[in-house]
C-alpha cells in the first residue's frame, strides 16, 4: 500500500542530500577559484620582481643566471601548484559522489536480474 509519510520523508531525504551535495561543490569550487588566484597574483609579482632585478644585470652571463634561475623557481612553483590542484579537484568529485554512493553501490534485487532474451523465430 502506498504510504505518504515514507514517501515524504523519503523526499525531504533526497532533497537535503541533494542541497548538501551542492553546498559542498560550490564550496569547494570557490576554494579552487581562490587558489588559482592567489596563485595568478604571486606568479606575477614574482615575475614582476624577476624583471626589476634582471633590469639591473651589467653582464650577459648575471642575466643568463638569474634568467635560468627564475625559469627553474617557476617550473617548481607550477609542478607543486598543479600538483595541490590536482587534489583539490580529486576531493572536489570524492564530495560531490559521496553522497549518492549508497543508492549507486546497493543495486536492488529487481534491477540484478538481468533481463531473459529469445532468440527470433527464423
Amino acid at each position: 500500500m502506498f504510504n505518504f509519510d515514507d514517501t515524504s520523508r523519503k523526499s525531504k531525504e533526497a532533497m537535503d542530500t541533494m542541497l548538501k551535495s551542492y553546498s559542498d561543490t560550490a564550496k569547494g569550487v570557490q576554494a579552487i577559484a581562490t587558489e588559482a588566484a592567489e596563485y595568478s597574483k604571486k606568479s606575477f609579482q614574482d615575475a614582476v620582481n624577476h624583471f626589476e632585478t634582471l633590469s639591473g644585470a651589467r653582464s650577459f652571463e648575471t642575466v643568463f643566471e638569474l634568467q635560468t634561475g627564475f625559469i627553474k623557481s617557476s617550473y617548481e612553483n607550477f609542478i607543486a601548484e598543479a600538483t595541490k590542484m590536482g587534489e583539490m579537484y580529486a576531493d572536489l568529485a570524492k564530495g560531490a559522489y559521496k553522497p549518492y554512493e549508497p543508492p549507486v553501490s546497493a543495486p536492488s534485487a529487481k534491477s540484478s536480474k538481468a533481463p531473459q532474451v529469445t532468440p527470433a523465430a527464423a
